[in-house]
């Protein structure tokens, strides 16, 4: 679901205009990020947690030219559903898009004679 079809849903189930609640999600959105930029963490009830992930500094490489990079700590925005919004997503029947049959297993590659 893109961001358009949220809001008019929105607007639908609300009766408010659609670019009334375009503002609204927009300034929404902005209010997470503003937040989140300066450190703080949002908690919605009974939705879930806009979390700040701490990421210490670690010795990576690239292996295309046998090289070590230091990445040094950094901060990454992360999503932690809540415990009702958990249990109400497994309650669920189906994902929409999501084939009816189970997935199949890849090919094993023939070996070489």
């Amino acid at each position: 679901m893109t961001k358009a079809e949220v809001i008019s849903e929105i607007s639908q189930k609300t009766g408010i205009e659609k670019a009334d609640v375009l503002t609204t999600v927009e300034a929404f959105f902005k209010v997470v990020k503003d937040s989140m930029t300066e450190g703080h963490n949002i908690y919605v009830r009974g939705f879930g947690s806009f979390v700040n992930k701490k990421r210490a500094r670690k010795v990576a490489r690239n292996i295309s030219k046998n090289t070590s990079l230091i990445i040094d700590e950094h901060y990454i925005p992360s999503f932690k559903p809540s415990k009702t919004f958990v249990a109400k997503i497994k309650g669920s029947k189906k994902v929409v898009g999501e084939e009816a049959s189970p997935k199949k297993a890849p090919k094993a590659k023939k070996a070489k004679s």
